[in-house]
């Protein structure tokens, strides 16, 4: 089974993906389609509020950001990373639960971006945005930074996300029964 979508002026087969016995989901990645990835990242940056930083967590969004920061000239962009890294120091730690990942997890900020980010705008991206755990521990890394978030961006907005009104993005991502149908 598979739902058809138009994003940025791209038509793309998503599969339904079970995640529990009640509750199947769209599956968006951008990894690897170069064209939608471009078409997104333009289309987000017609919509962006003013920022100095982009921030977005690993894994899915890392394509998106880097094609965001390239279209509008940045030579910067911030990744919270999944597991800290040998080279990362003074690491701002936070927990996440997602929709898509069956542990918790957690993300880490190296203490150099965390000092970029003080006192500085920055725009959280994300390439999807269900629950808005994800969301969150990015918020968290923002505020322990310093930082001040001037927004919150997604290519779609999945389930309740699509009602919130301090997100902007893209297309509603409808969430799906067993059948394939669209949960009412």
């Amino acid at each position: 089974m598979v739902y058809r979508m138009k994003i940025a002026g791209v038509e793309r087969d998503l599969p339904i993906c079970k995640v529990n016995d009640d509750l199947y989901i769209g599956a968006f990645v951008i990894f690897g389609d170069v064209e939608l990835t471009e078409k997104c990242a333009g289309a987000l940056l017609e919509k962006a509020p003013a920022y100095d930083y982009l921030l977005t967590a690993e894994a899915k969004g890392i394509p998106l950001i880097h094609e965001m920061a390239r279209q509008s000239g940045q030579n910067k962009y911030i990744l919270a990373r999944k597991a800290p890294k040998l080279y990362m120091r003074d690491i701002l730690e936070v927990k996440v639960h997602s929709i898509t990942t069956a542990k918790e997890q957690r993300l880490y900020l190296d203490g150099n971006d965390a000092a970029l980010m003080k006192g500085k705008k920055i725009l959280i991206i994300d390439d999807v945005i269900s629950t808005g755990e994800s969301l969150h521990a990015l918020e968290k890394l923002v505020e322990a930074a310093g930082g001040e978030i001037c927004g919150r961006m997604a290519i779609l907005a999945e389930g309740d996300a699509q009602e919130r009104d301090d997100i902007i993005y893209l297309e509603k991502l409808p969430v799906f029964n067993a059948d394939g149908t669209i949960k009412e």
